[in-house]
């Protein structure tokens, strides 16, 4: 539909000129962010590092797991999706369901990356975080917040109904893992503070982001969801994030 593609273009590139005039730290991306920057301070020479939920498109690859001699474990629901990760990047694939995972304290780096709000029952993945941790290490974490206007819409959309408009609109999110059914339970950064405190861990650092790319499509919709964005900061503050990115630290004592 050319008219159509037409018409996105048109209003992205108006989204994106309005968005250019407010403040730079409304405009970072969380997940450019932490693939960035998190991912490749999350792995010292010859550490354990689980993935979870990474399935079939693991955060380690292959050169760098032989470049620093890291013992790589994938964590997935989904079975066949670990099958389809790259050959020889997963040492060990466990197919299990993070809300009931019981970790064995052996991991010295933790990635969690877009997997929270995709778990029925974030209380019990966090528990899979705290026991897959042994002391001393580190639970890199990256999700979006229930707050945010595109989990509520997620949230009330039908899923059949939802996964077209995604990829009709962002035809390049068919391609990858977007568009699984997200729940959001205990989302939100005041959640996963509590939760993190409930299981022992630390919060060593916290990154809030205030933008995502859903609403760049239509500029009216644009405006109206950051001028949402603006009222649920006055009301809610930190909590009214976007994504956001913790650090968790296991104490060793």
């Amino acid at each position: 539909m050319p008219f159509l593609d037409s018409f996105i273009a048109a209003n992205r590139r108006l989204s994106e000129a309005l968005d250019r005039l407010l403040p730079s730290v409304l405009r970072v991306d969380g997940n450019k962010t932490f693939i960035a920057e998190y991912i490749p301070r999350a792995s010292s020479p010859g550490s354990i590092v689980y993935d979870l939920g990474g399935g079939s498109r693991p955060f380690v690859d292959a050169k760098t797991k032989r470049r620093l001699g890291l013992t790589v474990v994938g964590i997935d629901v989904s079975a066949d999706e670990l099958a389809a990760a790259p050959a020889g990047v997963y040492d060990r694939q466990v197919s299990a369901d993070l809300c009931s995972f019981i970790g064995s304290g052996d991991a010295d780096c933790v990635i969690c990356q877009a997997v929270l709000e995709h778990v029925p029952d974030g209380a019990g993945a966090m528990r899979a975080i705290a026991t897959t941790l042994k002391p001393g290490a580190r639970a890199y974490i990256f999700a979006p917040s229930r707050n945010a206007a595109f989990a509520r819409m997620n949230l009330l959309l039908p899923q059949d109904f939802k996964q077209r408009i995604l990829y009709r609109l962002f035809p390049e999110k068919a391609e990858g893992h977007d568009g699984f059914r997200a729940y959001y339970d205990r989302c939100t950064p005041r959640d996963v503070e509590a939760l993190a405190l409930a299981n022992g861990l630390v919060v060593e650092e916290r990154r809030l982001f205030w933008t995502s790319s859903y609403f760049f499509v239509f500029a009216p919709a644009y405006l109206t969801w950051r001028a949402i964005q603006g009222l649920m900061y006055l009301l809610l503050g930190a909590n009214a994030a976007e994504t956001y990115i913790y650090v968790l630290t296991k104490p060793s004592t």
